[in-house]
């Protein structure tokens, strides 16, 4: 369950990474629609080879619920990163591990010591790993309004898809039926926005998409690589445990930034990483 739940975080963290890129190149809802429908149409091959239109079932509408809350948790979080400060909407909208583990918490599961010590060290290397600024100016109230529905959707998400399958077959179903309805929300949005005027291609127009393609592909599978190793850890263990480790990602998101963009990192995100890394420790031995 750990190396699930790890492998989550890296996976998350490397398609925001891969995601932000892109989103620097070409709109941020046309990498949504176009990630997501590649991904979808890889599950549907997956999905028709391995007959899992069987596994359907009332779960499935978990699936629906977490592909329609996806995109608009993602909108409102880009739009509190170009109204706010990264530095503030980041580490808030980390905060999100706690809806999946306040529901496990509410079904009855109870960590032991050492793993809520875990989780709280865990939760704060999160925060700051998100390089929280101080001073500065205020917030808008508009800022912290889309802050806050984005890490309560991202939250809703991971809880969503917990629930969505029983089996491997059926989890292949539910992620599937998840980026079907990621794009039929995340298109409705782009549909709208360019009838707004917004531009849907960048400017280098269908070409920079185009040899965009295997990037845009790697960033959804994935999104829905994560969705379903997290959906496996949240089965077999404890699902307080899976989410806050799985909720790594903006370690690995930074980490990354470092290793490829040369980012500096600063000394309160180092620290943030370093208590990640010790909440980690003491989840696994607990």
């Amino acid at each position: 369950m750990i190396a699930l739940a790890l492998a989550t975080s890296l996976l998350w963290g490397l398609a925001d990474f891969g995601g932000g890129l892109l989103a620097r190149r070409i709109p941020a809802l046309t990498v949504v629609v176009v990630s997501q429908a590649l991904a979808a149409a890889v599950l549907g091959v997956v999905v028709l080879a391995t007959g899992a239109w069987s596994e359907a079932g009332e779960r499935l509408w978990f699936a629906v619920a977490a592909g329609l809350i996806g995109p608009i948790a993602l909108l409102c979080f880009y739009r509190a990163l170009a109204l706010g400060p990264m530095g503030v909407v980041s580490p808030l909208v980390g905060t999100a591990v706690a809806v999946p583990v306040g529901v496990a918490l509410l079904m009855g599961e109870r960590p032991g010591p050492v793993q809520y010590a875990g989780i709280l060290v865990a939760f704060v290397g999160v925060v700051l790993a998100g390089g929280p600024q101080r001073g500065g100016g205020p917030v808008q109230q508009r800022t912290m309004v889309y802050t806050l529905v984005s890490a309560f959707g991202f939250g809703a998400v991971l809880a969503l898809i917990a629930e969505a399958a029983t089996s491997v077959t059926g989890l292949f179903l539910a992620l599937f039926v998840q980026r079907v309805c990621n794009v039929a929300a995340g298109g409705a949005a782009l549909y709208a926005a360019v009838r707004r005027g917004s531009p849907a291609l960048p400017e280098g127009g269908r070409p920079v998409v185009t040899a965009a393609l295997p990037s845009l592909a790697f960033v959804g599978l994935a999104d829905v690589a994560a969705n379903a190793t997290y959906a496996l850890a949240a089965r077999i263990g404890p699902v307080t445990v899976a989410a806050v480790l799985a909720s790594l990602y903006p370690v690995i998101t930074a980490l990354t930034a470092r290793g490829v963009l040369r980012e500096r990192l600063m000394g309160m995100q180092a620290a943030g990483a370093g208590l990640a890394v010790a909440g980690t420790l003491l989840l696994a031995s607990g």
